[in-house]
């Protein structure tokens, strides 16, 4: 590794063990061992020598997150003892640190980046590459604007994905979703001039153990006739953040080869406004048989989720898993960083935890609690679409899809936010996969003990 340079982690009190020259040279720079900061220590010859950054009491994904777009553009190594894990994590917060979305950029990406080289093994060289690409795939699509990630686009995403994995796809696309008895996805969507459709995707060996993915995928969300104002409707291409995160877990477990039986279910729609568009107090048949009234077109995400829910329980998988950007009730429980989920099943939901504190890709667990299941009541149809009230709205979200999962299927729905308000190392503002690696970890956990 002479050709590159090496990063030493070091804390505050470490300082005192430099050398008396280097010393004067970190007091010169102001460098304090502040964790995430760095120091370039320069060679005789003017060269950079080696790199000093600071250390916190425990390394994590990020603990380079913020190197990897500022260091200069040099070859890298780590000169400290570290495991191939640990070095695993630090190179996937670095390649995370240095994503680009510049599709609209006439100076397109800059390749003229650090690099650093990291020791690991061969399941973690396989899986720095799939995590990598995995939450790629997941910024750009959330990053794409609606204009060009509708539900056309987001099935053209997945047919892409199907075939690079070798994976079977069916489309079921506009009136056909009546005729196939899918109505509330059909019924969201076609105020939109791209007909709604649902995505469905098979892979892996049928006697594999049945694990099944459901993500929201509303392209762009006005509220229909509730319309949003412009402030909430700025960022809702975002809206099929659902989507992105199930076909990026897809491609871990694709790419990763994890023996398992995969469905992924996409109900990929616009909920847009025109003279067919639902109105609210609609009241909408569904493919579970139940009758839902609408009390609000903006809580479309989980009436397009109730069909294809119903759906995925069909099979009864051994997990089902939904991703969804459903409420902002959960955004003002935890806020926008820390996703929250419900389970219906208490040993799953304790192995999701521990598979994002694993990751550092962390969740919270609310509850589905019961007795507020009556707040979703309606004098003319068997549940309303929301509450009257405006509390506990990420509960009451979650009930109502709980009632298209069949009660002996163990279930998790994930109530994330796809989308950075702020920079942070590894992490910069915009789309974001959240949750993607804990729900691959625990997947992995529940077929490779």
């Amino acid at each position: 590794m002479a050709e590159t340079i090496p990063i030493f982690l070091v804390q505050k009190e470490q300082l005192n063990d430099q050398p008396t020259v280097r010393q004067t040279w970190l007091s010169a720079s102001g460098f304090k061992a502040e964790a995430g900061t760095f120091c370039l220590i320069p060679g005789r010859e003017g060269q950079v020598e080696s790199v000093l950054v600071g250390k916190s009491d425990d390394l994590n994904t990020w603990s380079l997150g913020g190197l990897a777009r500022t260091l200069p553009p040099h070859a890298y190594h780590l000169a400290d003892k570290l495991s191939a894990t640990e070095q695993s994590k630090l190179a996937l917060g670095w390649q995370l640190g240095q994503y680009q979305f510049t599709r609209y950029k006439q100076s397109g990406s800059n390749d003229n980046m650090p690099k650093l080289t990291v020791v690991s093994d061969g399941d973690w060289a396989k899986y720095l590459d799939a995590a990598t690409e995995a939450t790629y795939l997941v910024r750009d699509l959330v990053n794409t604007p609606a204009a060009d990630m509708g539900p056309a686009h987001l099935e053209q995403q997945a047919r892409a994905i199907a075939t690079t994995y070798k994976a079977e796809i069916a489309v079921t696309t506009g009136e056909e979703l009546l005729a196939q008895n899918y109505p509330m996805i059909y019924t969201v969507g076609k105020a939109s001039d791209q007909p709604p459709r649902l995505i469905d995707l098979h892979w892996g060996d049928p006697k594999a153990p049945k694990i099944t993915l459901v993500g929201k995928g509303v392209c762009f969300d006005s509220g229909g006739l509730d319309i949003k104002p412009a402030s909430g409707m700025k960022t809702m291409k975002k809206d099929m953040g659902g989507a992105a995160h199930v076909l990026g877990v897809a491609t871990l477990v694709m790419k990763l080869n994890l023996p398992v039986r995969l469905r992924v279910l996409i109900p990929a729609v616009e909920n847009s406004i025109a003279g067919n568009a639902m109105h609210p107090l609609d009241v909408l048949p569904t493919r579970k048989g139940i009758t839902v009234e609408v009390g609000n077109t903006d809580a479309e995400g989980r009436l397009v989720l109730g069909d294809a829910l119903w759906e995925a329980s069909s099979e009864n998988p051994d997990l089902l898993i939904d991703f969804a950007t459903l409420t902002g009730a959960a955004r003002v429980a935890l806020g926008t960083e820390l996703p929250a989920f419900f389970c219906n099943d208490e040993a799953i939901a304790t192995q999701l935890k521990d598979a994002g504190e694993a990751t550092d890709d962390p969740l919270w667990n609310l509850p589905l609690h019961a007795p507020y299941r009556t707040l979703l009541d309606s004098k003319v149809a068997d549940i309303s679409n929301i509450s009257d009230g405006r509390f506990g709205g990420a509960i009451t979200a979650a009930l109502f899809l709980r009632e298209f999962i069949k009660p002996q299927i163990p279930w998790v729905h994930i109530d994330v936010m796809a989308w950075n308000l702020r920079s942070l190392p590894g992490r910069p503002e915009g789309g974001e996969a959240m949750g993607m690696r804990a729900v691959f970890e625990l997947i992995r956990r529940q077929v490779q003990p």
